[in-house]
C-alpha cells in the first residue's frame, strides 16, 4: 500500500484531472447481478478506465531504482498516468524500473541519447565529467532543501549550460533533498568518527569532501550500497532517506546522521530526459501534452516530492529502533571549512574552461536562496 506522502504526490499529479468512472447502463446492472462474469467486467472497467484512442505512442520509460521505490510509485507513475489521460490514450509510457532493459545506471543517459530506450531517468553525476556545470549543485554546503534546489538547478541549466544536455530533450532537472548518513556499527557523531571508514559516496564532489574529512569513499551506484554494507565492503552510505524503504537501510543500518544546517553536504543532481529524435517525432499536439508535463514546474514537484519522501524513511527508520544522531549547525563550520577546497577546485576547473566559475558558483547559490525564500512565502 502507498505511503500518505505517495499518495498525495499522485494526488498532485493528476490534480488536471482524475480518470472519471464509467456510466452503468440498467442491462449492464442487471448482468451484474445475475453473473460472475459481468462482475469481473465491472472490476476491470473501473481499474483500467477505456480511451477513446487506442496508444498511437508507446514510450519506454528506463531507471534504474526497485518498481516498489518511493520514486516509480510516487512521481513517475501518476506523471505516466496523468500524460495518457490527457492524451486520451494516445500516448502510453511504459516504466522500466532495475534495468530492466539491459545495461548499468552509468548508461543510461547514452540509452536515451542513442535511442536505445525513449525516455531515462538517471544521475549526471554518474559520469561526471561530461556534466561539469550541472555538478556545481553537488558541491558541498550548496543544496538546501530539494524543492528549491531543483527549480535552481533546472534555472541554473536553461540560463548558463544548456549545452550540457543538447543531445536529448530535456523534461526535468531536479535533485533530491540533502543526504545523510547511514551506518552499520560505530555511530558517527563528529568529524573523527570518519576517521578510516568505508563510506559510499554518490558523487566525486561527495566523495573528495569524505577524503578530506577522514573518511575512505567508495563509489557505486545505489542499487549497490545493501549488498556492500551486508558484506562489510563499507560501514556507512551518504544517501538521501527517500532510497530507505526500497534499499532496506532502516534494516541494515544501525544509526543514521544527519547534518542540521541550511546546506547539505551534498546532493545529487537528476535528468529526466527523452530522445531528441523520438520527441520531433511526435504530432504536434502529443508533443504539445508533454511540454505541459514537464520543464521547471515539474523539477518543483518532484523536489517536493523528494522533501516529502524524506520523512517516509525517516519514519521508517524511526519505526525499526534505529539510533539517530545530528551534528549541529555549529559544529558545522568545521565541516565546511574541511570541506572548501571541493568548492575552490570546481571553480578553478571552470576557469580553465575560459568561464568565469566563481560567478557561477555564486549564481548557483543565489538561486537555491531564492528559490528557498519563495518555498517559505
Amino acid at each position: 500500500m502507498r505511503s500518505h506522502a505517495v499518495m498525495r504526490l499522485g494526488d498532485a499529479l493528476l490534480a488536471a484531472g482524475a480518470h472519471k468512472q464509467p456510466k452503468l447502463t440498467s442491462k449492464f446492472l442487471t448482468l451484474l447481478a445475475i453473473s460472475f462474469a459481468a462482475t469481473t467486467l465491472f472490476f476491470t472497467t473501473l481499474l483500467f478506465p477505456v480511451f477513446s484512442h487506442a496508444a498511437e505512442v508507446t514510450l519506454r520509460m528506463h531507471h534504474f531504482l526497485p518498481a516498489t521505490s518511493l520514486d516509480q510509485e510516487g512521481w513517475m507513475e501518476p506523471w505516466a498516468e496523468k500524460i495518457e489521460k490527457e492524451s486520451d490514450g494516445r500516448i502510453k509510457i511504459s516504466i522500466y524500473p532495475s534495468m530492466q532493459l539491459g545495461g548499468k545506471p552509468q548508461q543510461l543517459f547514452d540509452q536515451v541519447r542513442n535511442g536505445i530506450v525513449d525516455i531515462i531517468w538517471t544521475l549526471p553525476g554518474y559520469t561526471p565529467s561530461r556534466f561539469q556545470m550541472t555538478s556545481v549543485f553537488e558541491l558541498p554546503f550548496v543544496a538546501s532543501s530539494a524543492e528549491a534546489t531543483s527549480q535552481a538547478f533546472h534555472t541554473f541549466i536553461e540560463k548558463y549550460a544548456p549545452e550540457e544536455y543538447q543531445d536529448v530533450h530535456v523534461l526535468s532537472l531536479h535533485t533530491h533533498a540533502a543526504g545523510s548518513f547511514h551506518i552499520l556499527g560505530k555511530p558517527i557523531e563528529q568529524i573523527a568518527d570518519l576517521e578510516s571508514l568505508k563510506i559510499r559516496a554518490p558523487t566525486r564532489a561527495s566523495g573528495e569532501a569524505l577524503r578530506l574529512l577522514g573518511a575512505n569513499p567508495l563509489f557505486m551506484p545505489a542499487p549497490e550500497v545493501p549488498q556492500a554494507i551486508s558484506k562489510g565492503v563499507i560501514n556507512a552510505a551518504l544517501l538521501p532517506f527517500e532510497v530507505v524503504p526500497s534499499l532496506k537501510l532502516d534494516e541494515l543500518a544501525e544509526s543514521h546522521t544527519l547534518l542540521n544546517g541550511a546546506r547539505g553536504l551534498y546532493t545529487a543532481t537528476f535528468i529526466l530526459a527523452m530522445n531528441k529524435k523520438k520527441y520531433d517525432s511526435l504530432p504536434e499536439d502529443l508533443r504539445a501534452i508533454i511540454d505541459r508535463n514537464s520543464g521547471i514546474a515539474l523539477s518543483k514537484q518532484i523536489g517536493k516530492a523528494m522533501d516529502d519522501f524524506e520523512k517516509v524513511g525517516i519514519e521508517l527508520a524511526k519505526k525499526n529502533g534505529n539510533r539517530f544522531y545530528s551534528i549541529k549547525a555549529d559544529q558545522l563550520k568545521e565541516w565546511e571549512k574541511r570541506v572548501e577546497p571541493v568548492r575552490e577546485d570546481w571553480v578553478a576547473k571552470v576557469n580553465s574552461q575560459n568561464k568565469n566559475g566563481e560567478y557561477l558558483l555564486r549564481q548557483a547559490e543565489d538561486l537555491v536562496t531564492q528559490y528557498e525564500k519563495s518555498r517559505q512565502l
